[in-house]
């Protein structure tokens, strides 16, 4: 296997016909891309490889790729289900029969001599633990790692990420001398958000400013390092028995850019009681009104629940719809229910009417939400730790020290 591979990686498809010595040929054929390095080595993906031309003996059932999640493997049939999540040479697999899952490893083993970990514990930073009630997922090592490369792991912890109404902006301080390191940091929090929702905000603020930093964005930046350091081992619970209905929470704040005058898109969304994907994006245009700006915010949230509907077909959820759609602003819950173009949304671009589509056809269910409830506020403005923490326990996050049991 590992010669037919040399052999071919010169080219930018591998294409196999033929199957390791002591495996039956079923005359199946492996075509994959291959992408080549700046040092000319190759990034050979192999465990996607391998889920890609995957066979039972009598070659009916396979894996199929998700057209939705280029990552995620798929395979069923009428006694099993078996799912496959790829990163790299990372590899997540899970099903409803032990027996296939020991199938699956074995003929990996065979083919790339792998390490198997057993249960899921520890998975690209993510720390996972299991309990009788559900599965929580934390960060805490990748957190102390990050504070112990800053300097700041005796520093006084912080109670919010961000100081209660504020705004970061373009023109406040000096440049920084190292802003390299004001980068790497900046990279290594975006990809904390992973399991801290909380910081979520903060980050998306940082973030706009990697190109020319300055010292009060570095100074801002070590106020979310104390918020972590007095919680690092805060994480995500995934409730055992949360169901499969979703449900969703929209907000914006309008004009909540200080520079551009451009809105702050947030939104999360819940399979059953668990949080499952959340974001805060600056939106691309300023908009004329709040009605506006949250009109804006729920086209972004109904293409995110679309994708999520299309990934749970591939794991075979079931999904009930309409599903509801939270938004505390009247006024954009009267455009997406009215059909009447009019003077407050002819200049809107047609493609954010989606939400005014995708609620005639039943998909979602708009739905007026008190703005003391409205989830979404933790992903558009930095909040005072009173609020903070009622919104933490309503995402499901909760200190992995002290997961219930």
């Amino acid at each position: 296997m590992d010669q037919e591979l040399t052999a071919l990686e010169k080219n930018h498809t591998w294409e196999l016909t033929t199957l390791p010595p002591g495996k039956k040929s079923i005359g199946c054929k492996w075509v994959y891309k291959i992408k080549m390095n700046p040092d000319g080595t190759v990034d050979r993906y192999k465990a996607r490889l391998v889920a890609k031309g995957y066979h039972q003996v009598q070659g009916v059932d396979y894996f199929h790729q998700s057209a939705h999640d280029s990552c995620l493997f798929v395979k069923s049939d009428a006694h099993s289900f078996l799912a496959l999540l790829v990163y790299v040479d990372n590899v997540l697999l899970t099903g409803s029969n032990e027996k296939d899952i020991l199938a699956v490893k074995k003929f990996l083993d065979d083919l790339f001599t792998i390490k198997d970990l057993g249960a899921a514990r520890y998975f690209l930073g993510v720390e996972i633990v299991r309990t009788n009630l559900g599965t929580s997922l934390s960060q805490r090592k990748y957190i102390l790692d990050i504070l112990q490369d800053v300097h700041m792991l005796d520093c006084k912890p912080a109670t919010t990420p961000f100081p209660p109404g504020l705004k970061l902006v373009a023109d406040c301080g000096v440049p920084l001398p190292n802003p390299d390191r004001f980068r790497r940091l900046v990279g290594r929090l975006l990809y904390l958000n992973l399991t801290r929702p909380d910081i979520t905000f903060c980050v998306q603020q940082l973030s706009q400013f990697v190109n020319h930093p300055l010292t009060s964005h570095w100074e801002d930046a070590t106020h979310l390092l104390r918020y972590l350091k007095g919680c690092p081992s805060l994480g995500l619970f995934y409730s055992a028995g949360g169901g499969t209905s979703l449900r969703a929470y929209s907000d914006a704040d309008w004009a909540g850019c200080p520079d551009t005058r451009r809105s702050i898109t947030g939104y999360c969304i819940f399979l059953g009681d668990c949080l499952i994907s959340w974001k805060s994006k600056k939106q691309q245009t300023v908009s004329k009104s709040s009605a506006e700006a949250e009109y804006r915010a729920l086209s972004s949230t109904v293409c995110e629940l679309q994708w999520i509907s299309y990934v749970a077909m591939d794991l075979h959820l079931d999904i009930p719809t309409p599903i509801p759609l939270f938004c505390d602003n009247q006024a954009a819950l009267h455009i997406v229910a009215n059909p009447v173009f009019h003077e407050r949304t002819k200049h809107i671009e047609i493609d954010c009417h989606i939400t005014r589509d995708q609620f005639k056809a039943g998909f979602i269910a708009p739905q007026k939400v008190p703005s003391s409830l409205q989830l979404g506020d933790i992903f558009t403005k930095a909040l005072g730790p009173g609020l903070l923490r009622a919104f933490l326990s309503k995402l499901g996050m909760l200190d992995l020290h002290h997961v219930p049991t």
